[in-house]
């Protein structure tokens, strides 16, 4: 709803992480009017985009609250969606010259694109780098929930040589808070019988990098989610065995073909039990001598810094309470979550985020009542339940009519039916083609991309857009 309160506010705003969502947040704040502080524990922008090879001294299961090592990304990983449909509402994804041109390209290509983005707003001067948040607390002023004032603990790395840091501890107070951290860099690890004495390797895919230390290995792969299908495929082709441990035999044809290509790669139910001398027991009685296992099984929400005393929690990865998805009503707008949501086409929605974060602190909108946001949360969480739901789903949406819904907030414009028809499509072929997807699609998804070129989110800039060679010419 629009604020009848005419006064304008600008506030001291620090927002943590400079990932997409920390980045777009930080160019709406600024928009609007406010100071702004970005804190990045990393030396570059980027988020889970900005690729670590480097995993030594990280915890394998991901057990440490605090990572040493922030992104997940594997050195081969390529775009699961494709580029048209990625970019912010007003800076298109572009195909650029001498970079990687490919409609899902490497994950670089997507870290370049935000340096773009970074570069063509002016937002590094926003930045402070290699500065890790400690602590987040509510400063003790005015009446609870209104007034609120938050207290940032950093810590900032200042290189004095290849060896050799200092540590700068810094304490700030801010108006309000955006938290804009990523899901996908705390492990989410399953209860195995005989985990804790399994002699041989275990690790998370959160530190899976390159297959070479896999050579000649055989390797039980935990979890048959897109990521876990990618990286045995990719484990395939240097280990000697690679089974892949999932909840259900009901496949996708695109996993059956890969099943039966690669003859050294195997499906396998979900596990019993682990014992001491290797051996790997699965539900169906059989088993199987690993080296190594290798858990894919997805990443959990976590705040270790963030203190609000009780008040937002996370409980099997449902955070909460949160109004859409973003909002803790007791400490909102002074405290809001940006990315959250899974399973969305994330730059816009993280967009839509921004501009009600923003527009809310300064005045220029309100949310409703505190009675009004916690009803609608008992009511979506009733409705998350009642579809039989697991809670640790809770902000998976895959809807489009809600990120619309949401977007109408601060009258963001709609996803275009290409944008959404090209999803869909993607998707489709992935089930059908897991292997070969990103490099072969059809005739409707040509016209759509012609549709996509022509359209104001891409002529918007006056940029001249590259297309991609038609499908018959790759041919």
């Amino acid at each position: 709803m629009v604020s009848e309160k005419p006064a304008f506010q600008s506030k001291h705003v620090c927002v943590i992480g400079a990932g997409p969502s920390g980045l777009v947040a930080a160019r709406e704040l600024r928009k609007e009017g406010h100071t702004v502080v970005v804190l990045e524990q990393n030396q570059d922008i980027g988020g889970q985009w900005l690729y670590q090879p480097n995993v030594e001294g990280e915890d394998p299961l991901g057990t440490d609250p605090f990572l040493k090592v922030h992104s997940s990304m594997y050195d081969s990983l390529r775009l699961l969606s494709p580029r048209e449909i990625m970019g912010f509402s007003d800076f298109p994804f572009l195909v650029k010259k001498d970079r990687d041109m490919r409609r899902f390209p490497g994950h670089r290509e997507l870290l370049l694109y935000l340096h773009d983005f970074v570069e063509w707003f002016g937002l590094r001067e926003l930045i402070r780098f290699n500065t890790r948040v400690e602590h987040v607390g509510m400063v003790d002023y005015g009446e609870f929930g209104k007034d609120l004032r938050w207290v940032v603990k950093s810590k900032e790395i200042i290189a004095k040589s290849d060896d050799d840091n200092d540590e700068k501890m810094a304490e700030e107070v801010f108006d309000a808070v955006v938290v804009a951290t990523g899901h996908y860099s705390h492990p989410r690890m399953p209860s195995i019988k005989g985990m804790g004495t399994w002699k041989r390797k275990q690790f998370h895919s959160h530190i899976y990098r390159v297959p070479e230390p896999f050579r000649d290995e055989v390797v039980v792969v935990v979890g048959n989610s897109y990521s876990g299908q990618d990286i045995s495929m990719e484990l395939a082709e240097v280990a000697r065995e690679v089974h892949l441990s999932a909840k259900s035999f009901d496949i996708t044809e695109g996993l059956s073909k890969v099943l039966d290509k690669h003859r050294n790669l195997y499906l396998r139910p979900q596990i019993d039990s682990l014992e001491e001398d290797g051996t790997i027991s699965f539900v169906d009685s059989s088993s199987v001598i690993a080296d190594t296992i290798l858990y894919c099984t997805g990443y959990s929400y976590a705040f270790p810094f963030l203190d609000t005393k009780g008040i937002v929690v996370v409980d099997d990865d449902r955070v909460g309470p949160l109004y859409e998805h973003t909002f803790p009503p007791s400490l909102a707008p002074s405290l809001s979550f940006i990315g959250i949501p899974r399973k969305i086409i994330g730059f816009p929605f993280f967009e839509s985020q921004a501009k009600w974060i923003a527009q809310l602190l300064s005045g220029k909108r309100t949310l409703p009542t505190w009675n009004e946001m916690m009803r609608s949360i008992k009511d979506f969480y009733n409705t998350v339940d009642a579809a039989g739901l697991p809670k640790h789903n809770t902000h998976d949406i895959a809807n489009f009519e809600y990120c619309e819904k949401y977007g109408d907030n601060v009258e963001f414009p709609h996803l275009e039916e290409w944008r959404k028809e090209l999803c869909v499509s993607t998707i489709k072929n992935l089930l059908v083609n897991l292997e070969t997807f990103r490099d072969s699609w059809d005739e409707g998804d040509e016209k759509l991309l012609q549709e996509a070129f022509q359209s104001p989110h891409f002529t918007q800039l006056g940029s001249q857009v590259l297309t991609f060679q038609s499908q018959s010419d790759r041919c």
